[in-house]
């Protein structure tokens, strides 16, 4: 498991800024339809579009969480 510790660190980090960027991305979106920036979208879909990309940040922040801590299991397994 030594050998994948790097992948796993590069690929937390990875899925954070993914996250990120879906909640960034979700929010402007979502915002600018509530707000009437958008044509053709009804008010109350700017709203399922911040539920949406909110489960999907912490979907992939859960992943990116679940990775940090099987790295911190593996230095705990490699100190004993």
């Amino acid at each position: 498991m030594r050998e994948h510790l790097g992948f796993l660190k590069v690929s937390s980090i990875a899925v954070k800024i993914a996250a990120w960027l879906f909640l960034v991305l979700g929010a402007i979106g979502g915002i600018s339809i509530i707000l009437g920036l958008v044509p053709g979208n009804p008010r109350w879909m700017g709203a399922i579009i911040l539920a949406i990309y909110a489960f999907f940040f912490f979907f992939f922040f859960l992943i990116a969480k679940i990775a940090d801590l099987l790295i911190k299991i593996i230095n705990e397994i490699k100190k004993e």
